[in-house]
């Protein structure tokens, strides 16, 4: 944290515009040695950057911003340069050779800011999912976790915590006084009410189902037409096709966003319990393996035979009538008959499993988190012992410090971070 950082945070050049970062306790030396004075704060003004020699690198526009009310908590600049490749690196190149100043590592930036106390973790992993965001869905829900969201939330139920562990502590200070009494009715109302909405939240849908997005294993014996349909809904070859059994011998998978709804569509090999080669058979065991851990299942075989809560579908309309008494979907992936029905139904199916549109919604970390401090909280409600209470409104209370990161390891941090990109 002694050490001033810089990085391109724009895009790659060559660009239009390159956008210089610089944080740091010798980013204003650094720029006055590029342009020869510090701007006004928070003004941008065009100056021209000059290397050691007094040779003009380009003209830029320069921003001040002195900490700590930065991005970063810290003094912080920004060159707003030409975005080609000669002038970005010459301009890196001189910055390099000032003391005391190095290039910045995946995620520093934002590291820092967490550090200073300008984000919390919550907002940091929210942060990372936006960069991420390729669908509507995703930009949205990050959008609520980066701007803080879910931190507001958390600090909500820590606030009423508090509130609960002053009543346990007035009585256990005070008992001796008339105008104290025991606990009340309204302590274990709005304890049972906290509890409720912790078990709501734990109960929601998680961040990483919307992220990683909704796993649709299609699954059915060989010839079953499973690869002819994946290729349909992708609109592309991606699997082979073939009339010989066992053609597909291992998982294929494609993440694929349908109306802005996140999907990984997974072709499986063909399910059978005879004939199987040895490679095969191998295919055979991860197909039921991505069976099991999958959102929603096609099944493309016989009639009633599949997994529980499977979704039948007659794959072969065109020249099949009627293969299926009762299939939820009946298509052909040779004519396209259907496939716009099964499309729409798995995105409804989807968006029943997935967050609402801007709900701030917990990944496996801060439900791990969370769920620590509703088993702590929930194992002390029943007791009479006023100190069992306490202590354990306590605990709870530091098991929603970790989720928003006040308490946390540096390993867990490295690997946050780690995924950033070079510039944020």
């Amino acid at each position: 944290m002694t050490d001033t950082i810089f990085a391109l945070s724009s895009g790659a050049p060559p660009a239009a515009i390159g956008v210089i970062r610089i944080s740091g306790p010798r980013a204003g030396e650094a720029v006055i040695r590029l342009a020869g004075a510090l701007p006004e704060a928070r003004q941008a003004r065009l100056r021209s950057l000059r290397d050691r020699e007094g040779s003009v690198l380009d003209k830029s526009l320069v921003v001040w911003f002195p900490g700590p009310r930065t991005a970063t908590g810290e003094d912080l600049a920004e060159l707003h340069c030409h975005g080609g490749r000669a002038v970005v690196g010459a301009i890196e190149t001189e910055l390099n050779s000032m003391k005391g100043l190095r290039g910045a590592e995946p995620g520093e930036f934002t590291r820092r800011a967490f550090a200073n106390g300008i984000i919390d973790l919550a907002e940091a992993e929210g942060l990372g999912d936006l960069l991420a965001a390729e669908t509507e869905l995703q930009r949205r829900a990050a959008q609520a976790a980066a701007g803080g969201g879910l931190s507001r939330r958390v600090e909500e139920w820590r606030t009423q915590v508090l509130s609960l562990s002053a009543h346990v502590e007035a009585q256990l200070d005070f008992d001796d006084e008339d105008d104290v009494g025991g606990l009340t009715e309204v302590f274990h109302v709005e304890l049972g009410d906290l509890l409720r909405n912790w078990q709501n939240a734990l109960e929601a849908p998680r961040a990483e189902r919307l992220r990683d997005g909704i796993r649709v294993v299609l699954a059915g014996p060989p010839n079953s037409g499973k690869s002819s349909l994946f290729n349909a809904i992708l609109e592309e070859g991606a699997a082979i096709v073939s009339a010989e059994a066992g053609t597909t011998r291992d998982v294929i998978e494609r993440p694929v966003a349908l109306c802005g709804v996140p999907f990984v569509l997974v072709d499986t090999a063909g399910l059978r319990d005879e004939g199987a080669g040895e490679i095969e058979s191998i295919g055979i065991d991860r197909a039921r393996m991505e069976v099991a851990r999958a959102d929603i299942v096609l099944w493309l075989g016989p009639e009633g035979q599949g997994p529980e809560d499977a979704l039948e579908v007659a794959s072969r309309a065109d020249v099949e009538a009627d293969a299926k008494q009762a299939a939820a979907y009946t298509v052909s992936s040779v004519t396209g008959f259907g496939l716009d029905r099964l499309v729409d139904g798995l995105i409804e199916q989807a968006r029943r499993l997935l967050p609402r549109p801007g709900d701030s919604v917990l990944n496996a970390r801060q439900s791990s988190a969370l769920a620590e401090a509703f088993e702590i909280l929930a194992e002390g409600s029943e007791s009479e012992d006023l100190l069992v209470v306490a202590e354990r409104l306590r605990l709870s209370r530091l098991a929603l410090d970790r989720l928003l990161g006040r308490h946390s390891t540096e390993d867990m941090l490295d690997a946050l971070f780690g995924r950033f990109c070079i510039g944020k």
